[in-house]
């Protein structure tokens, strides 16, 4: 069975900035299109970036310039530097691991930006 182990949210106030981290294991890792994604209370889940097999990234409009998105293979993990936070990035974020055939999430970790 697929897991994942989210690290790193928390508080911070605006313009802060935070790193989640996501280490995946019983995954062959390297094939899979990972990505994160957050959802706000009362809010679909939405993109925030991906990361392909490749290491070719895509990101939400709304963080671009701010997120970055990294994959490690060799540890199977996936982070995501968010600088320049703001209030509506307030969320829980989730990990989430893609493939032709299959697609995996975490359980997500909570990420709150106030003052």
């Amino acid at each position: 069975q697929v897991q994942f182990v989210e690290s790193g949210g928390g508080l911070v106030q605006p313009g802060g900035s935070l790193r989640l981290s996501c280490a995946a294991s019983r995954i062959t890792f390297a094939i899979y299109t990972m990505g994160w994604y957050r959802q706000a209370p009362g809010s679909q889940r939405e993109l925030v970036a991906t990361i392909s097999t490749s290491k070719s990234t895509n990101y939400a409009d709304s963080v671009k310039g701010r997120f970055t998105i990294s994959r490690d293979n060799a540890q199977k993990m996936v982070s995501l530097q968010m600088d320049n936070l703001k209030p509506e990035d307030t969320a829980v974020y989730f990990c989430n691991a893609r493939s032709v055939n299959y697609n995996f999430w975490g359980q997500g970790i909570q990420v709150t930006v106030s003052s």
